[in-house]
């Protein structure tokens, strides 16, 4: 496949460890980078952003093939493997930088997004408002490197057996044809 047919979506949905572990998994995904977008300040730390004071959201950049796995297809894996209707809350993770986020990269990205939670809402998929943000993607920084593929390598740890794991089934029995 050719670079040009890559594109990038940017979500963020709790703990990005969870997120990345979600999108690395789909067919069509090349990379699914844990990392920081939406705040004040640059090149931001764990240790800041989990302050909840710079505004940044754990997010996921998500690299892919559209005509492997469509932008469609990450939303509806996005909104079934998170919690859209908790304000700053995924779980047991609180706080302004878990919140449900997209970023989106273009236009039809952004149209995109708008039509399928209008039609979320109007199919009353959920029992509360979807509080999703949606923003214009700034700047993504990386996490540092012991966040990255997080799950693969610590997927003996409690949080991972938990609260990863979990999802992961979830997934497989609910998005087999999308799944590598």
């Amino acid at each position: 496949m050719q670079n040009d047919n890559r594109q990038i979506a940017v979500f963020g949905g709790g703990c990005f460890w969870c997120t990345e572990a979600v999108f690395n998994s789909l067919k069509g995904v090349i990379s699914a980078v844990p990392g920081y977008t939406g705040g004040n300040i640059a090149n931001p730390s764990y240790e800041q952003v989990s302050t909840g004071n710079t505004g940044h959201v754990e997010a996921v950049r998500i690299e892919y093939y559209p005509a492997i796995t469509s932008y469609e297809d990450l939303l509806t894996v996005f909104f079934n493997t998170h919690d859209p209707t908790t304000l700053n809350r995924q779980g047991n993770d609180v706080g302004t930088q878990y919140r449900s986020a997209i970023f989106y990269s273009n236009e039809d990205q952004h149209q995109k997004v708008l039509k399928f939670i209008e039609e979320l809402n109007e199919s009353k998929a959920y029992d509360k408002p979807i509080v999703t943000e949606i923003m214009p993607l700034s700047e993504f920084y990386p996490a540092e490197d012991y966040h990255q593929k997080y799950y693969e390598t610590h997927k003996d740890a409690t949080y991972c057996q938990l609260i990863i794991a979990p999802k992961l089934e979830k997934l497989q029995k609910r998005f087999k044809e999308l799944l590598k």
